[in-house]
């Protein structure tokens, strides 16, 4: 009978070594459960970077849409005085002097918030990466001096935005 015991332990040692190893059955379809876990996160990655790629693109769309919002807004104020001028019944010679010079006023204080400078190289050395020279005439100043500023430039930030016409002293013989 201990035989019959012995025998019937045997066997029942067998079946319970196998349930701690998995089949090739079950860990394939652990593998395939897992696979379709990883291909789900990366569906989900995917479509989140193209939400984001897409979210970053509509706002330098809107930005470079809307850059100039601000500094528009501040040339409003500029055209209402300008409006007003001309909306005047009778106006004297010394008002519109006057409502011109307080309209370039809120120009230059509108162009100085957002960096817009002028350039007036008067005397200053010749720099063509800020003037434009339109003529050399005979001064008493050192060569390529600046003599005569015809129209001003603009600088925004550290940018040129339109060089200064200049007339430049020529070198003397």
């Amino acid at each position: 009978m201990q035989d019959e015991l012995n025998t019937d332990a045997s066997p029942a040692a067998t079946p319970a070594e196998k349930e701690t190893m998995p089949s090739l059955e079950e860990m394939l379809k652990a593998a395939e459960l897992q696979a379709a876990e990883h291909h789900d996160a990366w569906l989900r990655a995917k479509a989140e970077t193209e939400n984001m790629r897409r979210r970053a693109a509509d706002d330098v769309e809107k930005a470079r849409k809307f850059a100039v919002e601000n500094f528009a807004n501040e040339l409003l104020a500029v055209k209402d005085s300008l409006e007003a001028a001309l909306a005047a019944e009778s106006p004297s010679v010394e008002n519109l002097k006057d409502g011109v010079e307080l309209t370039l006023k809120q120009l230059v204080s509108a162009f100085g918030k957002f960096n817009l400078n002028d350039i007036n190289p008067m005397g200053e050395k010749f720099d063509p990466h800020q003037h434009q020279a339109i003529q050399m005439i005979e001064s008493d100043q050192p060569a390529n001096t600046v003599v005569t500023v015809l129209q001003k430039g603009y600088r925004l930030h550290d940018r040129t935005l339109r060089p200064a016409l200049v007339m430049v002293a020529k070198g003397k013989d």
